[in-house]
C-alpha cells in the first residue's frame, strides 16, 4: 500500500490489511471506564487513513498511534465528560480540577462543507454548528478566519521584503506558501534544502488561532492557558499531524496550542446521528459579546493566499491596482498561472499548485534551477482545502463531487473580505503583539522550517 499522494517507492507501507487498497490504521484508545459510555461513543473511534497523508515515510508503530490517538473524538468526548457532575447515584466525587474550558475554532473551509450538507447558507451553517457543539457541552466555537488573516497579511510583508532582496547570488525567491501542514511536512522531511529556504516562514493559520485561544483569549479570560482545551475543526487529517508539534511561542516549550483536532467529516457524523435538541447559535468571537457575519476570504478553494499577496504585490512593487484575477491552466486545472503585465513585460508570476504531481513538477524546476515564478501556493490536496480528505467523501473513500461542487458554489457566493480591512486584526497587532513589527509580533506569527536530520521531536509522528 502506498500514499495517495506520493508516487516515490520508498513509501511503500506493510499492514495488516496491506492487501486493501484504502487500508487504514486502527487508532489505539483507551477502554472507557464504566458508565462512560455515551450515544457518540462509538464515533470515537478515529481511522487515519494513510492515503490521508502526504509526507508518509515510515509505518506506524503502536506507539506512535497512541501519540494520533491523543487527536480524535474520544478524546474530545473524554473531556465533556470530566465537566458534567456524576450521577446522583455514583459514588464519585466531582474533581474541579479537571475541569477544562472547551473552545473550538472552525477552520473557514470547513463551514461551506456543513452549509452544502445540510442545504443551509454559511452563516447558518455556522450557527447550527455552534449550536451543536455547545449542545454537547462546549463553552466557546470561534471563526478561525482572523487566524488566517494574520497568516495571510505576515506573508504579504514577507513576500515584498523576499522580492526587494532577491538576486542570483542569494536567491529569496520563490516564496512558496506554508499554511499546508502537509506540504510542509514533506518540504522538511523529505525534500531539504533547496526548497526548505523558499518555505515563507508565517506560521500557518491553524498554529496562530492556537497562540490566540491559549494565550491572547485566556488572558483575556483570566484562564491559566492549561485551563482551556482547544479543539480545530478542520478539513483534512494532516491538520492532526500539525497539532502535535504546534508549540505556543509565548509558553513553556512543548505548550501546545491545540490539544485535539476532529475533520468536519467526524462532526457532521455526530451531527447526524445525535438526538440532542439543538438550539441554532451565533459563533463567539475573541473580543467578548461582539458578533461578527462569517465571512470568506477570495481564493477558489483555499485561505486566499495566491490572490491577496498578488493584489498586494502589485500595489506595493509597481502601484497597480488589481480586480479579479484571470487564472491560466498550465498542466492541468490544479496548475495555474496568474500574471502581471505592462508594456509587454511579465512583472509578477504567480502559480497555484494542488496535489502531489504538481507539486512534484514544481519541485522538479525548481531544483534545476528553471523557475519561472516568484510565488507559488502549494496544497498537498488535489482541489484545495475545500476538498480535503476529511470531508466531502463518499462511505468508500472517493471524492462526493456533487457535495464538493455545491461545496464551491456556497464558498464562492459567501461575503468576501480583505484582512487588511478588519478592525480585530489590526486591534490585535496593537494590543497583544506590541505592533505589527515588535519583536513579539515576529516571534509569534513567524517560524523557522528545518530539513532533514533535524533533532527528533518526541511528540512528532513519522509517517
Amino acid at each position: 500500500m502506498k500514499c495517495e499522494h506520493c508516487t516515490r517507492k520508498e513509501c511503500s507501507k506493510k499492514t495488516k490489511t496491506d492487501d486493501q487498497e484504502n487500508a487504514s490504521v486502527e487508532v489505539p484508545s483507551p477502554a472507557p471506564e464504566s458508565g462512560e459510555e455515551g450515544e457518540f461513543h462509538k464515533l470515537a473511534d478515529a481511522k487515519i487513513f494513510l492515503s490521508d497523508c502526504l509526507a508518509c515515510d515510515s509505518c506506524v508503530s503502536a506507539e506512535e498511534g497512541v501519540q494520533v490517538a491523543q487527536q480524535n473524538a474520544k478524546d474530545f468526548l473524554r473531556v465533556l465528560n470530566l465537566n458534567k457532575p456524576p450521577s446522583p447515584l455514583s459514588w464519585t466525587k466531582c474533581d474541579a480540577s479537571e475541569h477544562r474550558v472547551l473552545a473550538v475554532s472552525v477552520c473557514p473551509q470547513s463551514l461551506p462543507y456543513f452549509a452544502a450538507k445540510f442545504s443551509l447558507s454559511v452563516t447558518d451553517a455556522s450557527r447550527r454548528l455552534c449550536g451543536f457543539l455547545k449542545s454537547l457541552g462546549v463553552h466557546y466555537v470561534f471563526d478561525a478566519t482572523i487566524a488566517a488573516d494574520f497568516s495571510i497579511l505576515e506573508s504579504q510583508k514577507e513576500f515584498v521584503r523576499r522580492f526587494h532582496q532577491h538576486s542570483e547570488e542569494e536567491p529569496a525567491l520563490p516564496m512558496l506558501t506554508s499554511a499546508c501542514p502537509g506540504w510542509v511536512r514533506y518540504a522538511e522531511r523529505v525534500l531539504g534544502h533547496p526548497v526548505t529556504p523558499h518555505l515563507c516562514t508565517a506560521r500557518s493559520p491553524q498554529q496562530i488561532m492556537g497562540s490566540l485561544v491559549k494565550d491572547y483569549f485566556a488572558r483575556r479570560q483570566d484562564l491559566s492557558a492549561d485551563r482551556i482545551f482547544h479543539v480545530i475543526v478542520a478539513p483534512c487529517y494532516d491538520r492532526k499531524l500539525e497539532a502535535l508539534q504546534e508549540d505556543v511561542p509565548t509558553a513553556s516549550p512543548g505548550f501546545r496550542g491545540t490539544d485535539c483536532v476532529l475533520t468536519s467529516g467526524e462532526i457532521a457524523q455526530m451531527m447526524e446521528q445525535s438526538d440532542l435538541s439543538v438550539r441554532d447559535a451565533a459563533l463567539d468571537t475573541l473580543f467578548g459579546d461582539v458578533r461578527e457575519e462569517v465571512r470568506r476570504h477570495d481564493g477558489a478553494s483555499s485561505d486566499g493566499c495566491l490572490a491577496h499577496i498578488f493584489r498586494h504585490a502589485a500595489k506595493e512593487l509597481f502601484d497597480e491596482d488589481v480586480g479579479e484575477l484571470t487564472y491560466r491552466a498550465l498542466r492541468n486545472r490544479d496548475f495555474q498561472e496568474v500574471t502581471l503585465e505592462k508594456s509587454g513585460k511579465v512583472l509578477l508570476r504567480f502559480a497555484a499548485a494542488y496535489g502531489f504531481r504538481n507539486i512534484q513538477n514544481v519541485v522538479l524546476k525548481l531544483k534545476r534551477g528553471r523557475f519561472p515564478y516568484h510565488f507559488v501556493e502549494v496544497l498537498a490536496c488535489a482541489g484545495g482545502c475545500l476538498n480535503g480528505r476529511g470531508q466531502a467523501q463518499t462511505e468508500d473513500g472517493r471524492a462526493d463531487r456533487a457535495l464538493l461542487q455545491r461545496m464551491r458554489g456556497v464558498h464562492a457566493t459567501g461575503p468576501g473580505r480583505t484582512p487588511e480591512t478588519s478592525a480585530h486584526v489590526q486591534d490585535l497587532y496593537r494590543e497583544w503583539l506590541d505592533g505589527a513589527d515588535a519583536p513579539r509580533a515576529r516571534g509569534t506569527l513567524h517560524t523557522a522550517h528545518q530539513g532533514p536530520g533535524r533533532p527528533a521531536d518526541g511528540r512528532d509522528i513519522k509517517w
